[in-house]
C-alpha cells in the first residue's frame, strides 16, 4: 500500500496521448507523478490514429482547424508547445518522423512505435503507472495558504484514497469507447465543479434518409462536399467520399462533420451538396459531350457516363434527377443528368455514434479555464489536458497536436503547484 499511503506531487487520470504528456512534462520538472488508467493499458486510442501509421502532427499549423469556437484559447495553449517542440520532443525519446504534404507521421510509420516510446519515457522518469483502477470519487482539500491544496482519489480496490498535491484530468471523450473513453471524466469534473457543455460525435459518418443511398453503397471517389444548415453554405470540403447503404463517410465527410451534427442534433435543416465530377468543368465538358452524343446516341446513359463516373453513380443520379439510366441519350438528358452529377444532394437526417467518432465535440467549458496553464478557475490545484475540453480539431494531426501541446502546459503548471503545495497539512473538506 505504500504508492497509496503517500502523497503524490501529480496525479495524472488518464493514459491517453494527454495523460503521457501531462506526467512526463511533470515527471522531468521533478514531480513524483502517478497516471491512474481504467483500462489495461496505456495510449490505446493512438493504435488507431491514421489507420495505424499515426499522423502525430501537422506542419500547416492554423487555428482555423480548430472548430469549437474559441480559437484564441487554443493557441494560447498551442503556442507554448507548438509543432517544433512537438517534433523536437519525440526525437528526443527515439521517434523520427517523415512529413507528406504536411502531414507528419512516425518514420516508422507505425502508431505503436510512439505508443511504446512514451510508455518507456514516463518508466525511465519513474512515473507510476495504475492500469485498471477505476477512480468513483475525487474530493478536494480546499486552499487554505496560497495555492495550497490536496485531492483525494477513491479507487476500487483501494482501501485508502490516493493523495495528490495537484490533478490532471485526461481522461478523454466520448469517442471510440473500445479505447476507453467512456465520458466518465465529465462525472468527476461536473463533481470538481465544472460545467459540461454538451458532447457530441465529430470527426463522423453523416447518416442521410435517401433512399438511393443503398444503390451508392461501396463506391470510394473523388468528390466536393458543400455543407448547407437552413439553406446556408457553411463548409466545403474536397477528397474521397465512401458513399455508405445509410449515408456519407470518408475525410471531407468528417471534415465537415462537426457543424452539421451540431445542426442536426438542433434538428436544423442540413444537407450536404456532393459535386461528383470536381476536376471538370460544365462550361467547358458540355460541347464536348454533346459532340459525342452525336455518334454515340445509341448507348445508355449509364454507357455514355461510364468513362468519367462509376456505374452506381450514374444509376443514382440518373434516379434522383427522374431519368432512367438504361435510356439513350440526348441533348436534354445529358444537360440534365450533369446538372444532377454537379450537385447531387443527401438530407442529413442523423449522424453515427460516439462508438465510430474518432473525437467528440464538447466537453469542460474553457471559459471556466485558465488558457495559460489550464488551471481551473474553480477548484485550485486541478488542470485539464486533452479531449475532455471542449476542442476539436479537423483531419491530419490537429488533434494529436492538441493533446501534446495541452498534456504540456498541464503537467508543467501542475508540477510547479505541487512543489508551492509540498508540505501543507489540513483537514479534508466532506470528508
Amino acid at each position: 500500500m505504500g504508492q497509496i499511503e503517500k502523497i503524490w506531487d501529480c496525479a495524472v487520470l488518464g493514459g491517453g496521448a494527454a495523460g503521457m504528456m501531462a506526467a512526463i512534462t511533470a515527471a522531468r520538472n521533478h514531480a513524483q507523478t502517478v497516471v491512474i488508467e481504467h483500462t489495461g493499458r496505456v495510449g490505446s486510442k493512438l493504435l488507431q490514429t491514421g489507420n495505424g501509421k499515426c499522423n502525430f502532427t501537422n506542419r500547416n499549423m492554423s487555428m482555423d482547424m480548430y472548430q469549437n469556437g474559441d480559437t484564441a484559447f487554443v493557441s494560447a495553449v498551442i503556442s507554448q508547445f507548438g509543432v517544433d517542440a512537438t517534433l523536437d520532443f519525440f526525437k528526443g525519446i527515439g521517434i523520427y518522423s517523415k512529413e507528406r504534404n504536411g502531414y507528419i507521421y512516425p518514420h516508422s510509420e507505425t502508431a505503436a512505435s510512439l505508443q511504446d516510446a512514451l510508455r518507456m519515457e514516463m518508466e525511465r522518469l519513474g512515473v507510476c503507472v495504475m492500469t485498471e483502477c477505476e477512480v468513483g470519487r475525487i474530493r478536494h482539500m480546499p486552499e487554505a495558504v496560497g495555492s495550497n491544496s490536496l485531492f483525494l482519489l477513491d479507487a476500487q480496490g483501494f482501501d485508502k484514497p490516493l493523495r495528490a498535491r495537484s490533478l490532471v484530468l485526461a481522461a478523454g471523450s466520448m469517442a471510440a469507447k473500445k479505447t476507453g473513453s467512456d465520458g466518465s471524466g465529465y462525472r468527476l469534473a461536473k463533481a470538481l465543479g465544472h460545467t459540461i457543455k454538451k458532447p457530441l460525435p465529430a470527426l463522423v459518418q453523416l447518416v442521410s434518409s435517401n433512399p438511393l443511398c443503398k444503390g451508392m453503397a461501396g463506391v470510394r471517389s473523388t468528390g466536393l462536399v458543400t455543407l448547407l444548415i437552413d439553406g446556408r453554405v457553411i463548409d466545403k470540403e474536397q477528397g474521397e467520399i465512401q458513399y455508405t447503404d445509410y449515408g456519407l463517410s470518408g475525410i471531407p465527410v468528417f471534415q465537415i462533420s462537426h457543424a452539421a451534427v451540431s445542426a442536426a442534433d438542433l434538428h436544423k435543416d442540413v444537407r450536404v451538396a456532393v459535386d461528383m465530377l470536381p476536376d471538370l468543368n460544365v462550361q467547358e465538358l458540355m460541347p464536348e459531350l454533346l459532340l459525342r452524343a452525336g455518334t454515340e446516341s445509341a448507348k445508355t446513359l449509364e454507357q455514355f457516363f461510364s468513362g468519367l463516373l462509376n456505374k452506381k453513380l450514374v444509376r443514382a443520379a440518373a434516379k434522383q434527377c427522374g431519368l432512367d439510366a438504361d435510356s439513350t441519350v440526348d441533348a436534354k438528358k445529358i444537360r440534365r443528368l450533369l446538372a444532377q452529377i454537379k450537385d447531387f444532394q443527401f438530407v442529413i437526417t442523423g449522424f453515427k455514434s460516439f462508438e465510430q467518432a474518432q473525437v467528440c465535440q464538447g466537453g469542460v467549458r474553457l471559459h471556466e479555464l485558465d488558457a495559460l496553464t489550464l488551471q481551473s478557475k474553480r477548484t485550485g490545484g486541478l488542470y485539464f489536458a486533452g479531449e475532455i475540453l471542449d476542442v476539436d480539431g479537423r483531419c491530419g494531426g490537429y488533434n494529436l497536436q492538441w493533446a501534446w501541446s495541452s498534456g504540456y502546459v498541464a503537467g508543467l503548471n501542475a508540477s510547479r503547484h505541487a512543489k508551492q503545495a509540498a508540505g501543507f497539512t489540513g483537514t479534508v473538506k466532506g470528508a
